[in-house]
C-alpha cells in the first residue's frame, strides 16, 4: 500500500550537515517528503553520531539518542570530500538536486570548488543553503563573519542570556538550542520561499541564515524596548507587565502572564482579592511591575504558596486564565494531551527497535500522518543512492568503496 503525498514528495535535497543547525532543517523537509541525501565522511560521520546519550541493544550495538533527534527520514551516502572522485560525486548529485543545505563554516565548500557559484553554474536552479554562526552572504558581511560559534555563543551575543534568570543570578542559558534548532527552521521555511519563487522564475537562489540574527530575532522584545526607550530590559526586573513568570506552589510551580488590565480583574477575583483591583500601585502593568519585588508580589506569592498546581491551575482556569504547570520531560511524555495530538511518533531504529520521538509540530489536514522513516546507519545508501541517482554499476560503486571515495 503507497503512502499518502506529502507537500514535498519529488524534492530532493543535498545536505553537508553536522551537529544540529543543518539536521535540524532538513529533518523539517524530510518529514514533508523530501528525499534527503545526508554526506557524510566516510569515517565516523556526522560527529552527532558520537553524542550522548548512547544507547545499547541487547547485543551491544550502540546508538546516539544525540543523533537519533535530528536525522530521521533520511538517507546516508558517505563520500570523502577531500578526494576529486568524492567532489566530482557531490557536483553530480547537486546537478540533480533542488536543495543543497550546509551548515560547516563559511567558505569551506567554495575551497573545494563545490560552493554556491560553482554548482548554480552547473544547476540554475539549485536553492543553496548555509547556516551559520555569524552570516555568509556578500554585501551582508561583517566584522564577525568569520567566527565559529556554537549555541551557547549565539545566545550570549544576541541577548537571549541578558534576560533570562533571576535578578541576583548569572545570564542563563534557556537548556535548548534555540540558536541551531531555530535557524534549522529559518532555514526550511527560506527554502519553501525559495522552492515557490522558482516555480515563477525558473531560478534557483542562495539563502544567508545566520545563528546571531536568529537570536536577535527571538530577543526582539529587549531590542525593541531599547531602540524606542533607550532602557535596557535585564533578567528578573520585569518593568512591563505583571504578575508574570514562575510561581512556586506548595508542590511545584506554574506559569503565569497577566498580560491585560482585563486578565487583572480576573486575577483579582481568582485569588478572592477583588480589593486589588484598581488599587493605587496596581492600575497599570508597569504600575503593578514596580511592586512586584515588594508588597503586591509578597501577597500573590503567598497565595500560590497556599495552593497545591492543581488547585491554582483550576482557580485561574475557572476565571478563564490561561495556566499551566511546569512540567517535566516525564510528565510530558504521559501527558494525555500531547498523546491525544499524537506528538511523540514511534520511529524504528535499525539498532533500538523502535524509539519514540517528538514528531512534526505542524499539523495539515491534507497529510496529517508523519513519515517515521529511521535515522539512516552511516553510509547505509551509498549503493542505493549512486545507482538510482546517478546510474553507476555494481562494478563503479565496488570502487568507490576500495578507494576510500565513499
Amino acid at each position: 500500500m503507497s503512502r499518502q503525498r506529502k507537500p514535498l514528495d519529488g524534492i530532493r535535497v543535498l545536505s553537508f550537515e553536522i551537529q544540529v543547525a543543518g539536521p535540524y532543517c532538513t529533518m523539517m523537509l524530510g518529514d514533508q517528503g523530501a528525499d534527503v541525501i545526508k554526506v557524510e565522511r566516510p569515517e565516523g560521520g556526522d560527529t552527532a553520531r558520537g553524542g550522548a546519550p548512547k544507547i545499547k541493544n541487547d547485543k551491544g550495538q550502540t546508538q546516539s539518542g544525540y543523533f537519533l533527534r535530528f536525522n530521521r527520514n533520511k538517507r546516508s551516502l558517505t563520500l570523502n570530500l577531500k578526494s576529486d572522485r568524492g567532489r566530482q560525486i557531490f557536483r553530480e548529485l547537486a546537478r540533480k538536486s533542488d536543495v543543497i543545505v550546509e551548515n560547516f563554516r563559511p567558505g569551506l565548500l567554495e575551497e573545494m570548488g563545490i560552493g554556491y557559484k560553482a554548482l548554480s553554474e552547473l544547476n540554475p536552479g539549485l536553492i543553496y543553503a548555509c547556516i551559520s554562526g555569524f552570516g555568509s552572504l556578500d554585501g551582508y558581511l561583517g566584522p564577525y563573519s568569520k567566527r565559529p560559534a556554537y549555541d551557547i555563543v549565539a545566545q550570549a551575543m544576541g541577548g537571549l542570556m541578558n534576560t533570562c534568570g533571576q535578578s541576583d543570578g548569572p545570564p542563563t542559558w534557556l537548556g535548548v538550542a534555540l540558536g541551531d534548532i531555530v535557524s534549522g527552521m529559518q532555514a526550511a521555511y527560506a527554502i519553501i520561499l525559495a522552492l515557490y519563487q522558482r516555480t515563477q522564475t525558473g531560478r534557483g537562489q542562495y539563502i544567508d541564515v545566520s545563528m546571531y540574527d536568529t537570536i536577535i530575532g527571538l530577543a526582539e522584545r529587549s531590542v525593541t524596548a531599547y531602540s524606542l526607550t533607550g532602557h535596557v530590559l535585564e533578567r528578573g526586573n520585569e518593568p512591563y507587565m505583571a504578575p508574570w513568570g514562575p510561581f512556586q506552589c506548595k508542590d511545584g510551580w506554574i506559569g503565569l502572564i497577566v498580560a491585560t488590565e482585563g486578565d487583572w480583574s480576573k486575577f483579582c477575583q481568582a485569588i478572592e482579592r477583588p480589593d486589588l483591583a484598581g488599587q493605587t500601585g496596581t492600575t497599570s502593568g508597569p504600575e503593578r511591575a514596580k511592586n512586584m519585588p515588594g508588597w503586591l508580589g509578597d501577597i500573590i506569592r503567598q497565595w500560590f504558596q497556599n495552593q497545591t498546581k492543581a488547585e491554582a491551575v483550576k482557580k485561574l482556569l475557572a476565571v478563564g486564565l490561561p495556566i499551566g504547570p511546569v512540567q517535566t520531560a516525564g510528565e510530558i511524555f504521559n501527558c494525555p494531551h500531547v498523546d491525544a495530538r499524537k506528538l511523540l511518533i514511534n520511529v524504528s531504529d535499525p539498532v533500538l527497535g523502535t524509539v519514540k520521538l517528538v514528531g512534526p509540530v505542524a499539523k495539515l489536514s491534507g497529510n496529517p500522518e508523519p513519515l517515521t522513516r529511521p535515522a539512516p546507519l552511516l553510509g547505509e545508501h551509498n549503493a542505493e543512492i549512486l545507482r538510482e541517482i546517478l546510474g553507476y554499476t555494481e562494478e563503479e560503486i565496488g570502487k568507490l568503496e576500495v578507494s576510500g571515495t565513499s
